[in-house]
């Protein structure tokens, strides 16, 4: 054990950086010619987003949210905004779903509606559930 880490430490003491390919990639390679490399490389988070959804549903799901919790004028909602950061509690949640059952003409399951947090999470899940529903006639 003690070996690996020494001869890890020498192997890393040799080292200079080379060219980083962006600011959340580092790459280094050795002085000599034999010794490995170590390029380090970012995690890709957890929750990322990987359909964002359209731009006009979002500023939809924006109005209703605004409408049904009567979000003072002036008060920014946005794609990010947390339906608790609105103010908005468990009941005003299952309203808000509803709005958006009625304006967008789907039918929201109740455990998609509970991992609902911010009205990106709801214009995502309502893009999904219209494409679905879109598909869904097409091929009847």
């Amino acid at each position: 054990m003690a070996m690996a880490s020494s001869l890890a430490g020498s192997a890393l003491s040799y080292a200079r950086p080379v060219k980083a390919i962006n600011t959340n990639s580092i790459s280094f390679t050795s002085a000599r010619k034999g010794n490995a490399f170590l390029r380090l490389q970012p995690v890709p988070m957890r929750f990322a987003v990987c359909c964002a959804a359209k731009k006009e549903t979002v500023e939809k799901v924006c109005d209703i949210v605004k409408k049904q919790l009567a979000v003072p004028e002036g008060t920014e909602v946005s794609g990010a905004s947390k339906f608790s950061d609105l103010g908005a509690d468990s009941l005003d949640t299952v309203e808000i779903v509803m709005g958006l059952e009625e304006e967008f003409h789907i039918s929201v399951e109740e455990s998609s509606a509970q991992s609902i947090a911010t009205v990106e999470d709801a214009a995502a899940l309502i893009d999904k559930l219209v494409e679905a529903k879109s598909a869904e006639a097409k091929s009847s």
